[in-house]
């Protein structure tokens, strides 16, 4: 493999995920806004002012995972810090990354993938033209099955110490399983998701995530996760008691007694994600529980009204990246 900071071309074959394509922008500030989006907030530079700037970004959603696709084009620096609600899992498919993630300090290739925790400080350099296949595992889904599987203690944080390797044993079986995931969605079979065999399949594929992160992680338990702080609970609370009405920010953070922006740093740490993605991920629940039911004469707009999303195609492209599934798809199958 040539050193991480060589250019390498993108091939002409399909991307992989190219069914599941977001967005392709040579824009900085869009690119840093719309992987935030299914990430989080980062820092995004491009790394030699003249380097070709082309990101695209492909995203298979599941119920507790996501499988991704990116491609910067330019060499790049990327500084989320904590990831807060989610671990990431990187594999070059060409190009490779420099990894700065709490102690470690190592390069990620088509040979070790990448293994980020949620609550170790992250900075990475991606060369130029690298594209990687990203493992997105919900935060709590991948804790309850370290749990159930490894033992690792309630109350404590789920750790990997560095990357996977991917040449042999675990790691190689794991490459592969994900590929292998990649390459269903590719032919028109989304592998995870809704139903049973989705479910069963994100079950495995966080196994086998553990498996192969095991040896690293053997000092999972040493790390204790902080209690939420009294200010979240209360204004989850109030969100959950409001949810069918309009919400800003600042209401939020005056019901639960602090400012805005501690209230969105507690929401980060804790949840990964915002106060106000918090509300709109609850409003999207209960409208799939109106769409599942499927009483007579419901629409999808009567439903969409309902919850407050008056823009229906943002309501249906929201719904689709966290159920996998167009809200129609979701009332047909309920009624």
């Amino acid at each position: 493999m040539p050193p991480i900071s060589a250019p390498i071309s993108r091939p002409d074959r399909p991307l992989p995920l190219a069914d599941y394509r977001l967005f392709r922008s040579r824009d900085l500030d869009e690119a840093r806004e719309r992987v935030a989006a299914v990430f989080c907030p980062h820092r995004l530079d491009r790394l030699a002012a003249r380097a070709r700037f082309d990101t695209v970004q492909h995203h298979l959603p599941g119920q507790g995972l996501s499988l991704n696709y990116i491609d910067y084009g330019a060499r790049m620096l990327i500084e989320p810090g904590e990831l807060g609600g989610f671990y990431l899992m990187q594999i070059p498919l060409r190009g490779g990354a420099r990894i700065q993630h709490g102690g470690a300090d190592y390069d990620s290739t088509p040979e070790r993938a990448a293994m980020l925790n949620p609550h170790r400080h992250t900075r990475m350099t991606w060369a130029e033209g690298t594209g990687q296949v990203l493992v997105q595992v919900n935060r709590a889904v991948l804790q309850a099955q370290a749990q159930a599987r490894l033992g690792v203690p309630v109350g404590r944080v789920m750790t990997f110490q560095r990357g996977i390797d991917l040449d042999q044993g675990a790691g190689a079986a794991l490459r592969r399983f994900v590929l292998w995931l990649v390459a269903e969605a590719d032919a028109g079979r989304a592998p995870i998701g809704v139903g049973l065999m989705g479910r069963a399949m994100e079950e495995a594929l966080i196994a086998a995530l553990l498996e192969a992160g095991a040896p690293g992680a053997a000092e999972s338990a040493s790390e204790a996760a902080p209690a939420p702080p009294r200010h979240l609970r209360r204004a989850e609370d109030y969100i959950a008691a409001h949810l069918d009405q309009p919400l800003t920010l600042a209401e939020v953070a005056r019901a639960a007694g602090t400012s805005p922006r501690a209230l969105q740093a507690a929401f980060r740490a804790h949840r990964g994600t915002t106060p106000l993605g918090f509300w709109r991920d609850l409003r999207l629940e209960a409208a799939r529980a109106d769409l599942q039911a499927g009483a007579p004469g419901t629409t999808v707009t009567d439903v969409a009204l309902a919850w407050g999303f008056q823009h229906f195609g943002r309501f249906a492209e929201a719904y689709r990246r966290r159920f996998g599934e167009r809200p129609s798809e979701t009332l047909r199958c309920g009624g």
